[in-house]
């Protein structure tokens, strides 16, 4: 099992404590960290934020939200052999050509140690004051997944699609890996269909402490039906926070690869807090 640190560039904002904690994070055995997004935070707002009970986004519109591809690149300069992934960006705000242009080049430069964990978004006046529209962003999503891996596999590239039109064109260098992964973020069936279609990975929401059979059904089931190894796609999420290590090894039962740990509670004293995670909980989850 690989274990990551998850909200770490909204713990971390700042560019010397963010290099610091990942320098550490990766040194005592931590495999990724997770950086998530907003382009924007709308002062008010009616749309409903799914994973708590109040419905509004944790902390407030001044809070330090950074770019995750640039907080990634940033912290990737400064390690060796950390992974980093979007927890998640929201897919259907970007433009495609150029977002595969910007991922390509990150996991180019850095050896291959990118990951792309994708949304479809909730907050609707945010795809407002983008100018993108809120309607249709599955399809929207799923096109540009395979618009990107088209032009991440090769030169000449073409794709037809509702949303997305190109032909004839090249976008170099080519990621590191062999395609930049794509994780795909949420809970829903939609979520874990999509998982099983088109996803090298799944990442229910961190916290959520359902029945995860269900879903990996479906992931199952799509998979077969798109002609995919359902073995193949990874599986991430968290772990509870009060018993980590039993909350580790229970999900390991259930045919979860990697799990998540939020970033906050290793604030106030980070290499210390770090070491003993790595005494207590890691070591003992990898030893089984």
């Amino acid at each position: 099992m690989e274990f990551g640190v998850h909200f770490a560039s909204t713990v971390y904002p700042q560019p010397d404590r963010a290099v610091q904690f990942c320098q550490k994070s990766e040194q005592v055995g931590f495999s990724f960290a997770v950086a998530v997004e907003h382009v924007v935070w709308p002062t008010d707002y009616a749309s409903k934020y799914p994973y708590n009970a109040t419905g509004k986004l944790p902390g407030d519109p001044s809070t330090l939200l950074p770019d995750p591809l640039g907080w990634m690149t940033h912290v990737a300069a400064c390690t060796e052999h950390m992974r980093f992934m979007t927890g998640v960006l929201i897919l259907p705000q970007r433009n495609p050509v150029v977002l595969a242009k910007q991922l390509a080049t990150m996991d180019y430069m850095s050896g291959g140690r990118m990951e792309l964990g994708i949304g479809v978004g909730w907050l609707k006046e945010e795809f407002e004051a983008i100018g993108i529209p809120f309607e249709r962003r599955g399809r929207r999503t799923d096109e540009t997944i395979e618009a990107m891996r088209a032009l991440w596999a090769g030169d000449d590239a073409s794709y037809d699609g509702e949303f997305v039109n190109f032909a004839g064109i090249s976008c170099n260098p080519k990621p590191a890996q062999e395609s930049v992964p794509i994780i795909v973020g949420g809970h829903s069936e939609a979520a874990a269909r999509r998982a099983g279609r088109l996803g090298n990975g799944f990442f229910p929401a961190t916290g959520w402490d359902g029945d995860y059979k269900p879903l990996l059904a479906i992931i199952r089931e799509e998979a077969d039906k798109a002609g995919r190894d359902p073995d193949e796609i990874q599986i991430t999420t968290g772990i509870d926070p009060e018993d980590p290590l039993n909350s580790a090894l229970r999900l390991a039962e259930q045919g979860i690869d990697r799990v998540v740990v939020p970033s906050a509670p290793f604030r106030k004293d980070v290499a210390g807090s770090l070491e003993r995670f790595a005494a207590e909980v890691i070591a003992p989850a990898k030893e089984r």
